[in-house]
């Protein structure tokens, strides 16, 4: 079993360094493949980087009326903080609002004057956040549908709906883009491979039937073009990696300074192995699915 296995690459290894220019033409369509895949990877990393944060934004704003009891408010703080929905909920008094607007309006001399005619106008506020975006719907229909006592108390609900929405609506259809464009390119690359492989074989297959005559078997014949796969894969996965480093230090700097967006060249660096067992997984994958489907062809004399 060695032998027939030390064989079986070694005329794998041969024959890709004979049939150079279909091997050439395998590892580019190869790589072209992996390195979209690589991109979407990086780009899926980047706007989830971007969306999380854009999230951690949206909240739904509770102001209560002035003459709210801290006590009544707090009671309706540790409802909330029972609901499985809820992520957190921040407690800001009438003092803090109060000291909050002062600090947005310090430049404004008369409308800080008016504040100290008038008083503290101002009400306390729950900020509550979400532990997935499609769930502050259902929170705010929980503060509307309160008892008396509590809906007595509560002065307004603020709750960026549209926001929500719009950002629920990129988010699904990135996913939905992503995974047609990655669909795509495997069969297309599939196919590719395919007619690659079927020209290798076919200029092989008066050898391939001489094997057959003398009772190879299936897996002998096989194996050889099955490494040759593996190795385009193998390749084109490295060129992919390297071909992604310029790329992303292109994207780096253009998106220095984007709001929400995460380093993508140290995310490259930190995850680079991840990447590339990912990418070698996907071409070696490719690569022997594309050889397995046009050999069959051949395996009858």
């Amino acid at each position: 079993m060695r032998t027939i296995i030390k064989r079986i690459f070694k005329s794998g290894f041969i024959n890709f360094w004979r049939n150079g220019v279909v091997s050439i033409a395998s590892i580019l369509v190869m790589t072209v493949t992996l390195f979209v895949i690589g991109s979407l990877v990086l780009a899926a990393a980047f706007l989830s980087a971007s969306l999380t944060e854009v999230q951690s934004k949206v909240d739904i704003s509770v102001s209560f009326k002035v003459d709210a009891s801290l006590e009544e408010i707090k009671a309706l703080q540790r409802d909330l903080m029972v609901l499985p929905e809820v992520k957190e909920v921040a407690l800001s008094t009438r003092e803090e609002e109060l000291t909050l607007f002062r600090e947005r309006h310090k430049d404004n001399n008369l409308l800080l004057q008016s504040l100290d005619e008038v008083g503290n106008p101002f009400g306390a506020r729950l900020n509550i956040k979400a532990v997935n975006p499609t769930q502050y719907e259902s929170i705010a229909t929980f503060l509307t549908n309160q008892d008396s006592d509590s809906a007595a108390i509560i002065d307004q609900v603020s709750f960026k709906k549209d926001v929500v929405d719009k950002l629920l609506a990129i988010t699904n259809s990135l996913r939905r883009v992503g995974l047609a464009v990655s669909i795509v390119l495997i069969i297309t690359s599939i196919l590719v491979m395919f007619n690659t492989t079927s020209l290798a074989i076919y200029i092989a297959r008066e050898e391939i039937s001489v094997m057959r005559l003398v009772g190879a078997e299936t897996s002998y014949v096989r194996g050889p073009f099955m490494v040759e796969a593996i190795i385009s894969g193998l390749i084109a996965s490295l060129v992919a990696m390297l071909l992604l480093y310029p790329a992303v230090l292109w994207v780096r700097n253009a998106t220095l300074g984007v709001y929400g967006g995460i380093n993508l060249l140290s995310y490259y660096l930190s995850n680079f192995f991840y990447l590339f067992l990912m990418l070698l997984t996907a071409g070696v994958t490719l690569g022997a699915v594309a050889s397995f489907l046009a050999i069959r062809k051949y395996m009858k004399v």
